[in-house]
């Protein structure tokens, strides 16, 4: 099965010699640190020109493992409530990246709510959108696709129990990105305010708290559900700390600063 690029030509380009230069800009020409090693990212997945600056600082913050287990919200509605491919490729415009099997079917048996599906993945932008990054970067990545249609706290955290057991049996390295943008179409000063009471919950490792507060204060973080699963996933696996590498919003591109999107990009060690 090959998953092919449904979203190039609009979230980013589909012409490779641009998209490899846009990639090089938005990385500052910049790789990833020998140290720290990263954990878990949670990276924004809006167009480039919007959310890039904030996904290539945060890329470039830690060191990368080249097996990654991205964790992406549902914004189709389509498919499972847990969706995970567990073979073939994804493609972009800069080659195709495998699915590493043997980790993704060992989340599968560890989840109670996963289940093979390829609907939930077949127009979704936000797990898209951090591969060309990771290929750029890495250049041979394998990854394991994870897209969470369900804001049941339970399902959740057996998610993120599962994504850390399978991990911890292959003993080997292995990335948690976690795609998310943050509040959506409110002014840029709400949106700074209610973003970083969620962005505190994150860099504090609490999953947990995430849940709440996000939904308390009906913060429009489209990312949460993938966000408390991986935060679940890396505090298991022994995260020491997270912290806040960039924020911006959407109206520092537009000029317009009533309705703005908001991104983060969080590096966890």
């Amino acid at each position: 099965m090959i998953r092919k690029a449904a979203v190039a030509g609009q979230f980013y380009s589909a012409n490779p010699e641009t998209l490899r230069n846009d990639l090089v800009a938005l990385t500052q020409g910049m790789s990833p640190p020998a140290e720290p090693r990263g954990l878990a990212l949670m990276v924004p997945h809006a167009g480039y020109k919007y959310s890039g600056r904030v996904a290539g600082e945060t890329y470039t913050a830690a060191r990368l493992a080249k097996r990654a287990v991205i964790l992406c919200p549902n914004h189709t509605g389509l498919g499972e409530a847990i969706a995970v491919n567990d073979e073939g490729h994804w493609e972009t415009p800069l080659g195709r990246i495998p699915i590493d099997a043997s980790l993704a079917r060992a989340v599968l048996a560890g989840c109670r709510e996963a289940r093979v599906d390829w609907a939930a993945h077949s127009r979704e932008h936000s797990l898209e959108v951090q591969l060309p990054f990771l290929q750029h970067l890495l250049g041979d990545p394998t990854i394991v696709p994870i897209c969470v249609g369900t804001l049941n706290l339970r399902a959740l955290l057996d998610l993120g129990r599962a994504v850390s057991s399978a991990v911890e049996q292959d003993g080997g390295d292995v990335l948690l990105i976690i795609s998310s943008d943050m509040s959506h179409y409110v002014p840029a000063t709400v949106a700074r305010k209610q973003d970083h009471k969620a962005i505190e919950r994150v860099v504090a490792l609490d999953p947990e708290g995430l849940h709440r507060i996000v939904l308390e204060e009906e913060i429009s973080m489209c990312g949460m559900a993938p966000a408390v699963a991986g935060l679940e996933a890396a505090r298991r696996l022994g995260a020491g700390q997270a912290r806040l590498v960039a924020y911006g919003h959407s109206g520092e591109t537009t000029g317009d600063s009533r309705s703005v999107v908001g991104y983060a990009g969080v590096v966890v060690t």
